[in-house]
């Protein structure tokens, strides 16, 4: 089997680079602005805002099963020490729950949508925040996984094949 596969490079991947923070910044960005616009159209009464809004639901809603599935390969091929295990497993484990998370949003979303795009009920709002909070919570792991256990990066992939990193 390894015969069929792509050799992995100084990353351990057998593309030039993680994808998956990639994917997921989209992500971030689409469900933050998705909330921004929601909180501005309530406030100001302006309903276009929310398609503004319905767009960036769906479409990040798309990406994040995307960015999961990346993430699933490249937490699989990360070379992750003891250290790391514990937020990576806490990582994958939010991703999943968030993926399902903003899935039920839209949906929901979508039902709103359809009943009268004019409205944005105020339990979806308390929900959107709720995903907002989720969301900073999953960015914040995985810099961690980053920026401070320095996943897929040339020293520590290069420290563990060594041996000098367990």
């Amino acid at each position: 089997m390894p015969d069929y596969l792509p050799p992995l490079n100084d990353h351990n991947l057998p593309y030039p680079d993680t994808i998956h923070p990639i994917v997921v910044h989209f992500v971030i960005a689409m469900v933050l602005f998705a909330f921004l616009c929601d909180v501005i159209g309530y406030l100001t009464k302006n309903p276009r805002l929310y398609e503004v809004s319905w767009w960036n639901l769906f479409f990040s809603t798309i990406a994040i099963f995307i960015s999961v599935i990346f993430g699933q390969v490249e937490a699989g091929l990360s070379l992750a020490y003891d250290a790391v295990k514990s937020t990576l497993n806490l990582h994958t484990i939010i991703g999943w729950s968030l993926s399902a998370l903003l899935a039920a949003l839209t949906g929901w979303r979508f039902v709103i949508r359809t009943k009268d795009p004019q409205v944005l009920p105020t339990a979806y709002l308390g929900v959107s925040v709720f995903l907002v909070g989720i969301v900073c919570l999953q960015t914040y792991l995985g810099d961690k996984l980053v920026w401070i256990y320095g996943l897929h990066t040339i020293p520590v992939v290069e420290a563990i094949r060594e041996g000098t990193l367990q």
